[in-house]
């Protein structure tokens, strides 16, 4: 994951865009909801401010930013000051890891996908929610990031090549869901949520891994 440095110092900036876009974040909440685990131990990693992990009830998160790591911590959050490619954890001790909005961010894609599957216990899930790079958000994103405070360092994927790093890791049994089907700043209520891709601007992804013999 990259440094930090732009997060520690806009951490005001990054609530402000949850505040003005509730209702984006309220689709985003219900794409991710529709895959999540019901029961299991699960971890978030890049879990920024905890706006995701705390409304869906994960206790533990891992995040390189201290300060967005401080807000995580006043919402329940027990946060890891770590990164993605190096989890301090043990193999297979955890039912589900989520990667929402971070997989953009992340230095080394394949590493932290590796380190997500090492930590899994077999027959566990990895559920990846992120702007999908051929989207008509993901265009957007793409062409004004070098003017973004947090998408001038991030390299945004498409459904297809997330799809294809899980399955170089060793992941099986992928599902999708989507959702947010227009500009989240014009949004009157929540959007649905849709199975597949390739509608929707932010997909998730549920992938496994297998289970051992």
């Amino acid at each position: 994951m990259p440094k930090s440095d732009s997060f520690d110092r806009n951490v005001d900036r990054y609530e402000a865009w949850f505040e003005r876009n509730k209702l984006a974040h309220e689709s985003e909440l219900k794409a991710v909801r529709a895959l999540l685990p019901r029961r299991g131990e699960g971890l978030e990693v890049g879990v920024g401010t905890g706006r995701f992990a705390a409304p869906l009830g994960v206790g533990l998160g891992v995040e390189p930013s201290r300060a967005m790591g401080r807000f995580a911590q006043e919402r329940g959050i027990q946060v890891l000051v770590g990164v993605g490619e190096h989890l301090a954890f043990a193999d297979n001790c955890f039912d589900f890891v989520l990667l929402i909005t971070t997989i953009c961010f992340l230095d080394d894609v394949s590493a932290a996908l590796a380190e997500t599957y090492r930590v899994l216990r077999p027959g566990g899930v990895v559920l990846i929610g992120f702007i999908d790079r051929e989207s008509q958000l993901g265009r957007v994103y793409e062409k004004r990031k070098q003017n973004d405070v947090f998408y001038r360092d991030a390299s945004f994927l498409s459904a297809d090549e997330v799809l294809s790093r899980l399955k170089e890791t060793g992941f099986r049994d992928p599902v999708f869901r989507q959702t947010i089907f227009e500009n989240p700043a014009e949004m009157t209520e929540a959007d649905s949520v849709k199975s597949g891709h390739g509608e929707g601007s932010f997909v998730v992804v549920r992938a496994a891994r297998p289970s051992e013999p």
